[in-house]
């Protein structure tokens, strides 16, 4: 193979078995498996990135506190493949709540022209700039030799970077960039065009329907709620919030059906899983739910 395809999935701790899935997807819906690889790049394994823990960095030009222990904080690691690759051939990079519909291959190989980065925009009211995602990231390595993860890293807590700046590519050169279909990453809409389909909402996520929301994810959400006019804003906030089930139910059915083949295909195992519950990684009743997906199918 003339140019190497990898596939990165990054996770954390508490993404573990969505990660594994994610990957299992990639390879199942691929008449191309063989000429690319899935990595999964776990956090751990980069250990600056839980030393900063506890630590104050720049997040849209206020100070924040870095948690390395939330649902998020894989998100640096986007910005490994081309370092990891060695500034030679084409990474895609996904979140680990990117499941692949389609053939992902049509997109590795895809022809990005003069663009180092790939990305879908974000659909904004006519007058908003624009937005990009970073979630799902088709990268010309040899273009992106300017992307040292740990330097880059480390600047945020210099007050040098911004991280939701760095996070939405607005550090790079916006003529560098070129835009895919929404389909390779559509945002928790599933339809005969999806290509891979991303259960952004962290709140409907198909593995955690009933767990507790956590207290970062609950700041998050005050964070974003503030920003909504009056009018907009929910009239009480739940004192208790729960992750809730997917409004679509054809969404958890993928999901939960790409779960199902996977561990028996043994990219998890029972002990594993349970382990997972048991830390509240995972709903509780995942295995009562795989029986029903199992019946649905």
């Amino acid at each position: 193979m003339s140019e190497p395809y990898r596939v990165f999935i990054q996770t954390n701790a508490l993404q573990v078995l969505p990660a594994k899935i994610a990957a299992y997807a990639l390879t199942r819906n691929s008449a191309s498996f063989g000429r690319f690889t899935v990595t999964i790049l776990h956090q751990d394994d980069f250990p600056f990135l839980n030393a900063r823990h506890g630590q104050p960095y720049l997040r849209e030009g206020k100070t924040e506190t870095w948690h390395a222990d939330v649902l998020q904080s894989f998100t640096p690691l986007r910005f490994a493949p081309p370092e990891i690759m060695g500034y030679r051939g084409r990474a895609l990079v996904i979140d680990p709540d990117v499941f692949a519909i389609g053939d992902v291959f049509e997109l590795l190989s895809r022809d990005m022209g003069q663009a180092s980065i790939m990305v879908r925009a974000r659909l904004r009211p006519e007058g908003e700039p624009e937005k990009l995602s970073s979630a799902v990231m088709l990268l010309d390595c040899a273009r992106l030799s300017h992307w040292r993860l740990e330097h880059d890293f480390s600047e945020l807590f210099a007050f040098a970077r911004d991280y939701k700046a760095w996070l939405d590519l607005k550090l790079e050169p916006r003529e560098t960039i070129s835009l895919f279909e929404p389909e390779w990453n559509d945002f928790d809409h599933l339809s005969p065009e999806t290509k891979l389909l991303h259960t952004t909402r962290q709140i409907t996520q198909p593995w955690r329907t009933g767990l507790p929301v956590t207290e970062v994810l609950e700041t998050s959400a005050r964070r974003r709620r503030a920003r909504l006019p009056g009018w907009l804003k929910p009239r009480r906030a739940d004192a208790h919030p729960h992750h809730r089930v997917h409004p679509d139910p054809n969404i958890e059915l993928v999901f939960l059906t790409l779960a199902r083949e996977a561990l028996a295909k043994g990219v998890s195992d029972e002990a594993e899983v349970r382990a997972e519950i048991a830390r509240g990684h995972l709903r509780a009743d995942l295995f009562e739910a795989l029986e029903e997906a199992a019946r649905a199918a």
